[in-house]
């Protein structure tokens, strides 16, 4: 595990700025299983990992495939005095679509459907051919910028945690019950957490450039 000092900021070229404090340091290549951590903060700056880019690319192939399926599959059912009603996130959107609460639906389909979707689609764009030790496809330095960009944006694990909050009241009152495209989310939120595991932002900007 390596420290990277603070560097001579006369040669701008070659630094990393540390994501938590901003501190500069020189970059440098790591072998598998080394990690470069910020002197300051401590916080992780570059990991490479064997396979990183190709597990990142199944990752994302595999939470584009179960947030499609999520929109349209039931999310929940709920049960009151004899009466039920069965909604999926596409329903609950278009619930929204009249009047003048309609930009609410596009703002739910956007930031809980839309801009996962484009980050996974993305990330596969940028790093397909990396991981198949081929050139960097064109335009990929733009994607992969509007990728971490829209980060704080994509809610999906944000959606599913305060649906569970809100479904522990919710049970007091009525009987619930949760639909496949709930578990989608659920599973949806440890492909993110294992993608995330395997990504390493530095790493993917240096074979980018080199590419």
């Amino acid at each position: 595990m390596a420290r990277v000092p603070n560097p001579d900021l006369g040669d701008l070229r070659g630094l990393i700025a540390c994501p938590r404090c901003d501190l500069l340091h020189h970059t440098q290549q790591l072998s598998d299983g080394e990690r470069a951590k910020c002197a300051r903060c401590g916080s992780l700056l570059i990991w490479p990992r064997t396979g990183a880019f190709l597990h990142v690319v199944a990752f994302s192939f595999t939470g584009m495939i179960l947030m499609i399926g999520a929109i349209f599959f039931p999310f929940l059912k709920i049960s009151a005095q004899g009466l039920s009603h069965e909604s999926s996130i596409f329903g609950v959107a278009m619930a929204f679509s009249d009047g003048w609460i309609a930009p609410l639906a596009l703002a739910v389909l956007a930031m809980i459907v839309a801009l996962p979707v484009f980050r996974f689609a993305a990330l596969i764009y940028t790093l397909w051919p990396l991981a198949n030790g081929r050139p960097a496809y064109r335009h990929s330095t733009t994607v992969f910028r509007l990728v971490e960009e829209l980060q704080p944006w994509a809610m999906a694990e944000i959606f599913i945690i305060g649906t569970a909050v809100a479904l522990v009241k919710v049970a007091g009152l009525a009987s619930v019950s949760l639909g496949p495209a709930f578990w989608a989310f659920c599973v949806l939120i440890i492909v993110i957490a294992l993608k995330n595991s395997f990504m390493s932002n530095w790493t993917i900007w240096d074979a980018i450039s080199q590419k």
